[in-house]
């Protein structure tokens, strides 16, 4: 059992502001998956922040006073309860810990492999290093710029819906599409244009409204479907690299590092971007794979999807009424 698997249902209260000169709020603090939960006393979500880049900026004073930043100049929370306070030390210090160092990335290939494969990318072998870069990132890792890039898009898609009920559906239907062992994440935000968005990690952005709209829970899985075979298609860590240029990909490599500027960058684009249409070719082996019928995304979305690889088959239940009416209701809890 991890750290954050202990504390995962811990709360506690606190005093947050939005910024320097902001007024202060009573709010409850959580836990969610890497990150560190605010919410106003009805439980609405106030702010989200990545466990990793958590910072207490007075250490051994009282109460504890913590930002999500290392400036500390914009959002901060005051926590008083002890047992909240050691919670967050213990998470992040494990979470730090378990982050790649840069002594430990540098032996993913040798000191001379590095230098050689710099000379290289910066004459004719740009390629190759963002091939070697894509291949040596661990899970982990991508699992920290996805919580960053997230960060940063709740400024465009507006805060994560979040209710209990409704997050264990998302995590039910998560199961249902990608299978118990997967890494896989739906997380549904207000206002998404393009309906639904992978980033690095594994997380599936799904818009609120395309779930609204839809009357069939083969609806929305069908956008998750086809965020995550964009995904597949072209790995969301590929196209930060692509818009950062060759400096921050080999920042990447030698340091485990992206400079913040450029996710937020990244997040701002990727959530105004139209969505890119993809082919039957792409997407019918994604729908065949976790045995949800194309017909009823295709008939929302115009998409052809034929011949639907679920026509002769009794397709096994996707979510039950319960979670369904839940994941509907999601932003509205």
């Amino acid at each position: 059992m991890t750290a954050l698997d202990r504390y995962v249902r811990l709360e506690s209260d606190g005093i947050w502001r939005a910024g320097p000169d902001a007024q202060r709020k009573d709010v409850v603090i959580s836990f969610g998956d890497a990150t560190l939960v605010i919410s106003d006393q009805a439980g609405r979500p106030l702010s989200h922040w990545s466990l990793p880049a958590v910072k207490r900026q007075n250490p051994g004073e009282h109460p504890a006073v913590y930002t999500p930043d290392e400036e500390g100049d914009g959002e901060a929370v005051e926590v008083a309860e002890t047992t909240m306070v050691n919670a967050i030390e213990e998470v992040s210090k494990a979470l730090a810990k378990a982050r790649p160092k840069p002594g430990k990335l540098r032996q993913w290939i040798t000191g001379g492999l590095i230098a050689t494969s710099l000379a290289l990318a910066i004459f004719w072998l740009p390629g190759a290093l963002m091939r070697q870069t894509l291949a040596v990132v661990p899970q982990p890792k991508r699992a920290e710029i996805g919580a960053t890039i997230l960060g940063h898009m709740q400024r465009e898609t507006g805060t994560i819906c979040r209710s209990p009920k409704a997050m264990e559906a998302a995590e039910r239907l998560a199961t249902r599409l990608f299978g118990a062992e997967a890494h896989q994440k739906i997380v549904i935000v207000p206002t998404l244009a393009r309906g639904s968005l992978a980033i690095p990690g594994g997380i599936i952005l799904l818009d609120y409204g395309s779930l609204q709209a839809a009357d069939d829970p083969a609806v929305a899985a069908g956008h998750v479907l086809a965020g995550y075979a964009a995904g597949q298609k072209l790995d969301p860590l590929e196209a930060i690299l692509d818009q950062a240029g060759l400096r921050a990909t080999f920042g990447l490599l030698t340091t485990g590092d992206l400079p913040d500027d450029v996710l937020a960058l990244y997040a701002k684009i990727a959530v105004s971007a139209p969505w890119q249409d993809l082919d039957a070719d792409t997407l019918l082996p994604v729908f065949d794979a976790s045995k949800i019928p194309t017909s009823p995304y295709a008939a929302v979305t115009g998409t052809d999807l034929q011949p639907d690889p679920m026509t002769d088959e009794a397709v096994p239940t996707i979510l039950n009424d319960a979670d369904w009416v839940s994941l509907q209701n999601i932003c509205n809890a």
